[in-house]
């Protein structure tokens, strides 16, 4: 497995894993909604990967794309810079084989480069098995966000 820097040739096959990021979302929430904004999200970051404070990584293994990592450069509502990581998905193939380890690896180095001492990321409340891998990397919980449905 390498990890490399996204490159156009690799968009069909980044934009393929996106629907992987509806897993975990909260059942009240439309699907049809949720893969509109997943997949925006993805395709807003492939566009601006180039960018000096984004990032777009990709795993290959075989000349397949096992997985991505995406984010930025952003500040904190405290002041403090960050790197946000806004999108991690390893495809259900290569799962369990230590893909979104490494590419959290990269993104760990890539903060480094940048003088950072923060990396951030959301993760739906519901999206268990995220949760445990973030902890397993030594991400800690910091806020809570509370959401009442009407009937």
């Amino acid at each position: 497995m390498h990890i490399r820097q996204y490159e156009e040739a690799d968009r069909s096959a980044v934009l393929a894993l996106a629907p992987r990021l509806t897993e975990g979302v909260a059942p009240w929430r439309p699907p049809s909604g949720v893969l509109a904004a997943v997949t925006g999200w993805v395709a807003d970051a492939l566009h601006h990967a180039g960018e000096p404070d984004r990032f777009v990584f990709v795993a290959e293994d075989g000349g397949d794309i096992a997985g991505f990592v995406s984010g930025e450069q952003r500040a904190h509502w405290s002041g403090d810079r960050e790197l946000y990581v806004g999108e991690l998905v390893v495809s259900p193939q290569h799962e369990g084989r230590g893909v979104g380890r490494a590419l959290m690896d990269a993104v760990t180095d890539h903060a480094r480069q940048q003088g950072l001492v923060t990396i951030t990321l959301d993760t739906g409340a519901a999206n268990t098995n995220a949760r445990t891998f973030y902890s397993h990397l030594g991400f800690a919980e910091e806020d809570v966000k509370l959401t009442k449905t009407l009937s």
